[in-house]
């Protein structure tokens, strides 16, 4: 049989640098190691939303196995009774299909409890495990440090006997919480702190979302993870590198287990930050529960529901995990980089559409009457999509009275403004040429009606005698106009690394992060947006109706490729 070959090219990741993962599994492969054989899995713990941090580690592990012709399969490591839930576990499933996956199977670690049960009486019979009567905080101090020494426990030379009897009980739920562990007897100088007699089992009364009361003994992570690899038959257990430390003992627990299946092997890689961006579950609970953000899904958050709700493609997303490619070492991506994916990929497919966020009334004044008197009510032919010509056209009302941005008008224009100004001609986007005759404004100075006059030979924005304006601008018929609301948003930190500054993130929240304008004028076919359809508001950027709230627009990313300027700025250094 001739071992699966990967669909792209091993030896080079998108920036540059080898892909030791997938040279790994086509050694493995050319060895025979798994017999040709290449099994992955994603392995979240249901006690959070995933987030952009999870989608690279995703888009990895289906990748491996599709490009190998293996398998990926979903496991649930909920060995938590604490923080997990049944809610969280439907999220990632969501999450997972939205991102582009479909797991062969999905899996519990919660399962294998009576497994792992078994197999740590096995180690207890094997002299390998033993009950520890110490509090945490003693076991904790005794394992020392790097350069420090560890305490052997009073009661690691219990007999394989009182062993036994000790964890039975323990299964029993005959003793109160946090009275005894479960630990591995290894090496209490080993250099590796992963290695010097970890916990295996903790006492914890807690009901479980799915196991009910049937356990009050709860595996570690370190216990579970890597013998739910083994009962499923996974070849390659990819983690990122903070699992790195813990290879060591991943390899310890499977060598002295009597396994049915080939002993998996772990690989790290480095895992995906950005800048102004937290990734931490336990800081973006934190962010939730004190209100900070409206919830998981709220669209300055990293989760993926989040940016599913602000209207990211899982294309971009997953296009570009594979540019920042797999490397060995930790390192944080400019979040202007994922925005110019979005950008690019929302510019191939968005509809745009106009919509005027701050408006103000302009009035023009020679715009022709029907025989009734009442203004007369036009339909301009505007383009819906300039990089598909097959989406076409759509017709949009044009009346005497428009809505245009407050920010397209300038009583008196500063230098450089080449925008609608007294005395000054600009077009009107798919309409006509207007020449700003005056402006009304209030008892405060503020401008409340721009008054204008058309010329009605420039019907679709051209001049027959061939004269030039400076300045192109979006508007919406008055008669016509839609009211919604939008949000717009700034980064949720307002630093690149937050939490570098103060040492607590919270510190550099960015107060600015959501403005909601709430009196948008939309025209009329944006009535008919689809809930979570992402479409291209002219001149303004990218902006997702939110699946819930109608007349609801999230902005996704503005027009302007910050990710090109960085590029350029960097050049000229």
């Amino acid at each position: 049989m001739t071992p699966p070959t990967p669909n792209s090219d091993p030896e080079e990741a998108a920036d540059g640098q080898s892909d030791f993962v997938r040279e790994k599994v086509i050694t493995d492969n050319q060895q025979g190691t798994f017999a040709g054989r290449v099994q992955t899995r994603f392995p979240p713990e249901p006690n959070g939303h995933l987030h952009i941090g999870h989608a690279k580690a995703i888009a990895l592990d289906f990748a491996i196995a599709d490009e190998f012709g293996g398998i990926c399969n979903l496991r649930f490591d909920d060995t938590n009774p604490l923080t997990e839930d049944h809610t969280y576990a439907e999220s990632i499933v969501a999450d997972i299909k939205w991102l582009g996956f479909e797991p062969r199977e999905v899996h519990y670690a919660s399962d294998y409890f009576d497994k792992l049960y078994e197999w740590a009486q096995h180690l207890i019979s094997n002299g390998l495990a033993y009950v520890d009567d110490q509090d945490g905080e003693t076991i904790s101090a005794q394992r020392g440090g790097f350069g420090k020494t560890g305490v052997e426990s009073p009661y690691r030379d219990r007999s394989i006997d009182e062993n036994l009897d000790l964890f039975t009980r323990m299964r029993a739920g005959e003793f109160p919480d946090g009275t005894r562990v479960l630990r591995a007897k290894i090496d209490m100088q080993a250099e590796n702190m992963q290695l010097r007699d970890p916990v295996m089992y903790r006492i914890r009364h807690e009901h479980h979302y799915r196991q009910g009361d049937r356990w009050p003994i709860f595996p570690t992570y370190d216990w579970a993870h890597g013998q739910g690899d083994a009962i499923e038959g996974v070849t390659h257990s990819l983690c990122t590198l903070e699992f790195s430390d813990h290879r060591a003992l991943y390899d310890w627990f499977l060598d002295n287990l009597p396994l049915e299946n080939d002993q998996p092997e772990q690989a790290e890689f480095a895992r995906l930050e950005l800048t102004y961006t937290v990734t931490s579950k336990r800081r973006l609970r934190g962010l939730v529960d004190e209100g900070v953000v409206t919830g998981w899904d709220d669209p300055r958050m990293p989760t993926l529901s989040a940016l599913r709700r602000r209207g990211y493609p899982p294309e971009a997303i997953r296009e570009f995990c594979s540019h920042i490619g797999v490397a060995r070492t930790n390192s944080r991506h400019a979040i202007e980089l994922l925005e110019s994916f979005v950008r690019t990929r929302l510019n191939a497919i968005a509809q745009r559409r106009m919509a005027v966020l701050r408006p103000v009334k302009l009035v023009i004044t020679n715009w022709p009457t029907d025989e009734n008197g009442d203004p007369v009510v036009e339909y301009r032919e505007a383009v819906n999509n300039p990089e598909d010509e097959a989406d076409g056209t759509r017709r949009v009302p044009f009346s005497g009275t428009l809505y245009i941005e407050q920010d397209d008008f300038r009583l008196e224009p500063p230098p450089k403004y080449y925008r609608l100004a007294p005395g000054r001609e600009v077009r009107l986007r798919a309409g006509y040429f207007v020449t700003c005759t005056g402006a009304v404004t209030d008892d405060d100075g503020n401008v409340v009606e721009v008054r204008c006059t058309y010329d009605p030979e420039t019907a679709g924005g051209n001049a027959p005698d061939g004269r030039k304006v400076k300045a192109t601008i979006h508007w919406v018929s008055a008669t016509h106009a839609v009211d919604g609301e939008v949000a717009l948003y700034d980064r949720l930190f307002s630093s690149e690394v937050p939490g570098s500054q103060t040492g607590d993130p919270r510190d550099e929240l960015n107060p600015d992060s959501l403005e909601l304008l709430t009196d948008c004028k939309f025209e009329p076919i944006l009535a008919d947006t689809e809930p979570g359809q992402v479409v291209q508001f002219e001149r303004l950027g990218y902006f997702a109706h939110d699946p819930r709230e109608p007349m609801l627009f999230h902005r996704t990313v503005g027009l302007r490729d910050e990710w090109a300027n960085i590029q350029k700025r960097r050049q000229k250094r």
